[in-house]
C-alpha cells in the first residue's frame, strides 16, 4: 500500500508486476496485467473520500495473487 498525499493518490499493490489502470468508477482505478487479471486499486482524490465510502467491485475471478 503507498499513499502520496500531496498526490492525493492511494495504491493497493496485490502483485508486483506490470500492468496498467483501468477506471472503474469515479477516481477508482484496477490496475491490471496484460492477461487482463486485477492486481492492484487506486483511488485519485483519495482525502476527498475521507467521509464518503469508496466502492471498489471485487470480481475474484480476475484477482491474481503471487
Amino acid at each position: 500500500m503507498w499513499f502520496d498525499q500531496e498526490g492525493d493518490f492511494l495504491e493497493l499493490s496485490i502483485v508486483r508486476k506490470k500492468g496498467y489502470f483501468r477506471q472503474i468508477g469515479p477516481d477508482v482505478y484496477e490496475r491490471v496485467d496484460m492477461q487482463g487479471r486485477v492486481i492492484g486499486f487506486a483511488v485519485f482524490n483519495f482525502l476527498k473520500h475521507d467521509r464518503e465510502p469508496v466502492e471498489i467491485p471485487w470480481d475474484l475471478s480476475r484477482l491474481t495473487v503471487g
